[in-house]
Formats: structure tokens, C-alpha cells, sequence
């Protein structure tokens, strides 16, 4: 094998081999090549005027050119290496296709949203990375790659390569690591303060020294012990914005971190070099007062930020960290990790439920509150499911279960509520955006600054130009939108609604349409049979046993109402979105659904005109020679729909009843209802085409839904949202879900949503208006330092502040007397 030089590619990163003297003129200056084909490439670049590339190339290194050859020390390396143990993955890593994984880490280093936009291209640069998006609110990364491609050591060790360190999410150690960070926080924002207090204090003596006069001696004793208090505060508690800056300098990144450690740095060697020559101004006290300031902000929206992700590890802090597993009738406890599908696991009062499962031994009641905001205990009974995290309140029962880990219902919720967190809607990429080209704008300003006054009044240029530094920096501006988006999506899924899409609160603000589903969203979904009138012949037993076998299998609403009339399935189901089901049931061929398809097999045309009467629903069950039965079944209105309707009007709204129910049952909801936008016998084609037509109108429209049939109209509506009842490929296509089942959560999350776009509309122009005011104001020489950092803070906290309003829900208007809910 040829021997290679130490000496790399510039196209493609390999290293040269030894007597090999290929180059190309890049940029005006001769750049190793390792071949003639990477001469060749390299030189076809360079003549379509295409020398971009290497500025901008993604996808052929592991690691970015300036930090190629450099390896990680040999601990790190063994330590990230496990991480590849499919039994270490169990616990923070999913597969969402075969070959597929999804991780998610906690970043630590994280100081501004240029960190994110870092982090986000740097892992999606790494080949087999199919997705990356990082959270600025709390620091978690969510990681999609392809597993034949690329190891999930690899993709840490590309994060700890660009100065972050990544770590497996678990709400454990995550709470771990804000500890570990708040702790860290106050022992530098204690160090800043202390050498705040006592630079200030010295400074005076400076000032009034300089006005009255005082000996150079004493002047000199003061710089110096300045100087001793100043160096802790600048090298241990200013110390993570150098270290952040030079990150992303080595990164050709630029982020808040440069400026700010510029200021920091600059005054201080100045200041320092005044000392020593004993000649020039020092700026010890701007120096530490500009660093608490700036750490004072940090932590305060790091408080902010740990009570958010907090209310996010709430949920997977429900699940017990042991259970009571039963094995031949002999109770064990185990790790709640090691529970597998199947087992039976003892679950007593008190206690809470440690994964998702039914329950075979018992009947008791579940608080369900933690999940669903719903503070009324469920009862439960033998066969009845239950969702890990709840609590049994009443009698002692055993749970077979159905599914553990990452698949329990508790987890989905979770995986659903970070994808929606990172997903960020357009205020924020713009923001995002905004925020990175800002801080170029700052130093170049700062320059420009600097060299003005350098002519107008050297003696001023240096105090005006850290001014300018300080005053502008851009931490407002990265906190507008993230803070509010967190805040609001919080308190929504604490009170009913979990947000699964970034882009719900900013569309529900904008909605002038809600389209309602009437089965299962309006009503409660609780069919139930009324009436059986059969054909001919036919005896009401076997109807029922033949509807029974046929909806076996179904949780539509609909079936549900047979199930308790048979335990046999039919063979060869097909379901037939919105009209019915067909199947074979004793070699023999039916159909149970609206009469029109379901006579359509005994050659038949039957409608609901030939229904025994037109005040109820009506369904048909035929086989292939004639018409068996008639079943009558009826459904309740949901309690608060009512009021919710009647609030959402008030705000604006035109509600519709979109359903594919065509009985007269349609009418007499509406009427209850006061709904005068009906659409029934409606086909899940039917319902799309009506919502299409509406967008096309210029409406804003949310469809709420919760069937198969609802699935193609809630994923072509710009907002769309599922019952928390709904099937579970409907809440997967759904936008948001409503696990409360209260219609009036609705209501609360529209007014949420519109008051959290007047916040982020009010955050973005005070961090705006803030810059652009105070920008003129320090380049003129009317802000000192020290204001400066004072400004910068409080813009800072302002925008925080201003974001936790979004904590609490909006109170609703009372509906005038005349308009109270039946």
C-alpha cells in the first residue's frame, strides 16, 4: 500500500499520498489535490465560476475542514461507543421504519439561538442524518438517521466536535443536568457580583479623584486592586461567552457569543494595558457590571426555560420507577424497565399505573387527570384499557400489558409535544434568521463606529465603540418567538389539548372556519341500539350476531354499539370509508352500513325514505339475496358543545357540521345546536372537496374530527384537530389533540393562540424598536457602558416576562343573559 503524506485534499479531504504533486489554483492560491481526477474536478469548478462550493460544500466530511484530523481523547470515544447497545438505546431511541431511528439528546452548551442553527446544519450535514432539530427552549435535539449509514456514536461525536456535548434525553438525567447548569450559574453570576460591587466602589474613588484630584500613587493602588478584582470575573464567570465565541468562530459561524465576548475581552485588556503603562482610561467597573448584567439575563431566562422543560419531564415522571409483576400467582417487584408485552402486572390503590395495558383481574375507578385535565375518576372494568401514568383510585385490579417503553400512549404524547416545539413556525425561522445576519451588522457598525470617533475624538472612541457593542446585542430578538411558542404550547396541553405541529398555534389565530365531524365530536360517540326491526323471516338474534361478527374488529363508534352481541368474527372485512362494512359470515356474503350501499348487494335500492321512520339513525344489514334488518341507534350531545359553539360564534367564527350521516338525526343535532351550515351524507371525497372549496373562498379553516373517514379532511385542512377518542391513525394525521374530549378547550386554545401572536408581535418590536432607538443613541456617545449592559438586560428580561403571561389561560368573556347555554 502507498505511504501518505500528512497533508490532506482540499477537494476531497483524503490524505495525499507521498510523491504525489497534484495542485489547483483555487481562489488565487495553489491547493493540494491527491489525483488527477481531483485536479480535474476542482479546475472545472473554478472555471464555471463556481468557487462557492468549498465555502459552502456539504456531505463529503465527516468533519468540518478546519477541524479535520482532530480526534476525540480515547474516553470520550469508548464512552460514546456504547451507545450503539441496542439495550442502551432502548430507552431514548425509537425506530419509525425499519432501518430508521430517531434519538433524542440533551445539548449541553447551548447559549442563543445561533447555537441551534449550528447544530441543526452541522448533524444534518453528516451522511445517513435524514433529520435534526434542536430546541432552543430546552436544549433537546431530536435526530432521525438512517442506521445502515451512520452509528449514533458517530452523530454524538460530530456534536462534541463543534463544542457541544450531547446526552441520551431521560427526564432523570435531565433534571440532573439543569441542577448541575443552575449551580454553575449562580457560582459565576456570585462571582460577578462580588467584583461588581467592589469595581463600582473603586471606580468612585477614580471619578472623585479625577474631578478633585489625586495622587498618581494612589491612583495606581486603585488600577491595580481593580485589576485583581476584575480577572476572576472576566476569566471564570465571563469565561462560557469566550468559550461559546471561539466555537462558533472556529465553526465560521457568527454568533451573540462575538460581540459580547469582544466587549468583555477588549475593555478588560485595555484596561489592563492602562494599568500597566499607567497611562489611559480603565473600564474595570463596565467590565464586571456588563457581565452580571448579561448573566443576570441568562439565568433568568434559563429559570424560564427549566420550568418549561420541567412541565415536559412531568409526564414521563408519572411512569413508576417499579412494579408489581405477577408470575405463577407470586408477586414480584421489578424495575418498571424490565416489564415486557404480556405481562400481568398488580397495580393497588394509590398506585399508579406503570404502562399501558387491560385490566383481566378487578374493577376500580382511574384518575386520569395528569393526562387529560379531566379530574372526574373513570370507572374500569374487566377488559377495559388503561394508560400508563393514571392513577387507580379505588380497588386493587391486575393489568395484562398491551404496551411498554417508548410505545405506551404516554410517550407518544411526549414524542408528539417536541416534535411540536421543534417545529418552528415562520416567526421564528424569521427571527432565526434575522438574529444571525444581525450580529454581522452589529460588527460591522462597531467598526465603523470606532473608526468615526477615532478621528472625531480618539480619547471617546473606545468606551463609544464597547457601548455599541454591548447595547445591540441580539439576545431579544432570539428569545421573542421560542419563549411565547413554549409558554402557550404548555399550558394548552396542560389543560386538554396537545399540539403535535408547530404551525397550530400561528393558523389557529388566523382560522375564520371550524368544520365539526357530528359522531364522536359533537356527540359523545356512545352509540347505542334502540331498535331492531328484521325482514321477513329473519329473527332479531341472528341480525344482531351478524352485525356482531362483521364490526368485531372496529373502534368506529358504530361498532362499538354491537359488540356486546357477539364474539365471532367475520372473514374478508373491508371497510368502505363513510358508507359501511361488508364481510363473510358462515360462507355467506353481507354488508351492514347506509341502506343505499348496503342494498346495493342484494341487488337492491333501498334509502333511508324506506326506513321504518325518519326520526332516528338507521343502518342496513343485507346479505347477497335480500335485506335482513333495520337497526335504530341513537348518540347524546356532548355536555359543553352547547356553550363552545355559542363562544366560538362570538369570536367570529362560521361553524359547519360536516357528517356522513344522512339519517334525520343530522337535522335534529343541528337544531339543537343552532348549526345552520349542514353537510350530510357526506363522503370522506365529499368532505374534502367541501373543505378544498372553502380554502379556496380565502377561509381559514380547522376541521375537528375523529374517525377513519375524518382522516383525508383533517389532513387537507390548514389546521386540523382530533378527539382525543379518535382512532389513532387519525390523531397521527391530525395537527393537535384534543385528550380532554371538552370541546370548550377549543375556545381557550383560539384565544391563547391570538393572544400568543400579539406576545411574539410585541416581543419582536420592542427587541427591534429597542435596537434601532438604542443603536444611534450609543454611536453618538449618550450611552455609557454601563448603561448599556443595564439596557441590553432589561430588554432581555422584558421579552421573558412578557412571554410567561402565556403560563395562565386567557379568561373567556361571559356570554350575555340572552345567549346562556341550554
Amino acid at each position: 500500500m502507498q505511504s501518505s503524506t500528512n497533508e490532506r485534499c482540499f477537494h476531497c479531504g483524503q490524505a495525499i499520498p507521498s510523491g504525489t504533486h497534484f495542485s489547483a489554483l483555487i481562489n488565487d492560491k495553489e491547493q493540494p489535490m491527491c489525483c488527477p481526477g481531483c485536479k480535474a474536478v476542482a479546475e472545472t469548478i473554478v472555471s464555471s465560476g463556481l468557487t462557492h462550493y468549498y465555502k459552502h460544500r456539504q456531505g463529503e466530511l465527516v468533519l468540518p475542514p478546519e477541524l479535520v484530523g482532530q480526534e476525540l481523547p480515547s474516553s470520550v470515544q469508548d464512552e460514546l461507543l456504547l451507545y450503539n447497545n441496542p439495550s442502551i438505546q432502548k430507552e431514548f431511541v425509537s425506530e419509525v421504519e425499519p432501518g430508521i431511528k430517531e434519538a433524542v439528546l440533551v445539548i449541553e452548551g447551548i447559549t442563543c439561538a445561533a447555537c441551534v442553527w449550528l447544530l441543526e446544519h452541522h448533524i444534518a450535514k453528516q451522511a445517513g442524518v435524514i433529520q435534526a432539530s434542536v430546541n432552543l427552549t430546552n436544549h433537546r435535539a431530536r435526530i432521525r438517521w438512517k442506521e445502515t449509514d451512520i452509528q449514533l456514536s458517530d452523530i454524538m461525536s460530530s456534536i462534541y466536535r463543534i463544542g457541544y456535548k450531547g446526552h441520551p434525553y431521560h427526564p432523570d438525567k435531565e433534571e440532573q443536568l439543569l441542577e448541575v447548569e443552575k449551580k454553575r450559574a449562580i457560582r459565576r453570576l456570585g462571582v460577578a457580583g462580588l467584583g461588581m460591587m467592589q469595581s463600582m466602589m473603586l471606580a468612585m474613588a477614580l471619578y472623585a479623584g479625577a474631578l478633585q484630584g489625586i495622587e498618581p500613587v494612589y491612583e495606581a493602588f486603585i488600577r491595580w486592586v481593580s485589576l485583581i478584582i476584575a480577572t476572576p470575573v472576566v476569566f471564570y464567570a465571563a469565561r462560557p461567552f469566550f468559550v461559546a465565541a471561539l466555537r462558533d468562530l472556529k465553526a465560521r459561524h457568527l454568533s451573540m457569543d462575538v460581540p459580547v465576548s469582544i466587549a468583555v475581552g477588549g475593555a478588560y485588556l485595555a484596561s489592563a494595558a492602562a494599568t500597566l503603562l499607567e497611562t489611559g482610561e480603565v473600564y474595570y467597573d463596565s467590565v464586571t457590571m456588563f457581565t452580571f448584567f448579561l448573566l443576570i439575563g441568562r439565568y433568568l431566562e434559563m429559570q424560564a426555560r427549566h420550568r418549561t422543560g420541567r412541565a415536559g419531564n412531568a409526564l414521563l415522571n408519572l411512569l413508576p420507577s417499579s412494579a408489581t409483576r405477577i408470575i405463577n400467582g407470586n408477586e414480584t417487584l421489578v424495575p418498571a424497565t424490565e416489564l415486557n408485552v404480556g405481562d400481568v402486572v398488580l397495580v393497588k390503590p394509590g398506585h399508579i399505573i406503570p404502562a399501558d395495558g387491560t385490566i383481566c383481574v378487578g374493577g376500580t375507578s382511574v384518575d386520569e387527570s395528569a393526562l387529560t385535565g379531566e379530574y372526574r375518576p373513570l370507572s374500569k372494568h374487566i377488559n377495559d384499557p388503561v394508560v400508563g401514568g393514571t392513577i387507580n383510585v379505588e380497588n386493587p385490579i391486575q393489568i395484562q400489558l398491551t404496551s411498554v417503553g417508548t410505545e405506551t400512549k404516554l410517550s407518544a404524547i411526549v414524542s408528539l409535544l417536541d416534535r411540536a416545539q421543534q417545529e418552528k413556525p415562520k416567526a421564528a425561522q424569521i427571527a432565526d434568521k434575522v438574529a444571525s445576519y444581525f450580529v454581522a451588522a452589529v460588527l460591522i457598525t462597531a467598526a465603523v463606529v470606532s473608526y468615526a470617533w477615532w478621528h472625531i475624538a480618539p480619547e471617546n472612541a473606545f468606551w463609544i465603540t464597547l457601548s455599541v457593542l454591548v447595547v445591540t446585542c441580539p439576545c431579544a430578538l432570539s428569545l421573542a418567538t421560542p419563549t411565547a411558542l413554549t409558554a402557550a404550547t404548555g399550558t394548552l396541553r396542560q389543560h386538554g389539548l396537545l399540539i403535535t405541529r408547530g404551525h397550530v398555534l400561528e393558523s389557529l389565530s388566523t382560522a375564520t372556519h371550524i368544520v365539526f365531524d357530528k359522531t364522536g365530536t359533537l356527540t359523545e360517540g356512545n352509540l347505542s341500539l334502540q331498535q331492531t326491526v328484521t325482514f321477513g323471516h329473519y329473527d332479531t338474534e341472528h341480525a344482531l350476531t351478524v352485525a356482531a361478527a362483521l364490526e368485531a374488529h372496529s373502534e368506529h363508534p358504530i361498532a362499538k354499539a354491537f359488540h356486546r352481541f357477539g364474539a365471532q368474527s367475520a372473514d374478508n372485512i373491508k371497510a368502505s370509508l363513510g358508507q359501511g362494512i361488508c364481510g363473510e359470515y358462515n360462507q355467506q356474503q353481507y354488508r351492514l352500513g347506509k341502506p343505499e350501499f348496503a342494498s346495493q348487494l342484494c341487488n337492491q335500492s333501498i334509502s333511508y325514505r324506506d326506513a321504518p321512520d325518519q326520526d332516528q339513525q338507521w343502518l342496513l344489514l343485507c346479505n347477497d339475496q335480500a335485506p335482513i334488518a333495520w337497526f335504530s341507534l341513537s348518540d347524546q350531545i356532548r355536555n359543553d358543545v352547547p356553550l363552545a359553539l355559542k363562544q366560538l360564534k362570538r369570536l367570529g367564527f362560521s361553524v359547519s357540521m360536516l357528517t356522513g350521516d344522512s339519517s334525520s338525526a343530522v337535522s335534529a343535532v343541528a337544531e339543537q345546536l343552532a348549526i345552520t351550515d349542514i353537510i350530510s351524507n357526506a363522503s370522506p371525497q365529499d368532505k374534502l372537496a367541501h373543505i378544498q372549496q372553502l380554502q379556496r373562498q380565502g377561509a381559514q379553516v380547522i376541521m375537528v374530527g375523529d374517525g377513519i373517514n375524518d382522516i383525508p379532511v383533517l389532513a387537507g385542512a390548514q389546521t386540523s384537530i382530533a378527539m382525543g377518542s379518535a382512532t389513532d391513525l387519525a390523531k397521527t394525521n391530525a395537527d393537535a389533540v384534543l385528550i380532554s374530549s371538552e370541546v370548550t378547550c377549543l375556545v381557550d386554545a383560539i384565544v391563547l393562540a391570538r393572544k400568543t401572536q400579539r406576545i411574539i408581535r410585541q416581543n419582536l418590536g420592542w427587541a427591534i424598536c429597542y435596537n434601532l432607538l438604542a443603536l444611534p443613541l450609543a454611536a453618538l456617545g449618550f450611552v455609557a457602558p454601563y448603561m448599556a449592559a443595564i439596557g441590553m438586560s432589561t430588554s432581555s428580561l422584558v421579552v421573558v416576562g412578557n412571554a410567561l403571561r402565556l403560563t395562565r389561560l386567557p379568561r373567556r368573556k361571559p356570554l350575555h343573559s340572552g345567549q346562556k347555554s341550554r
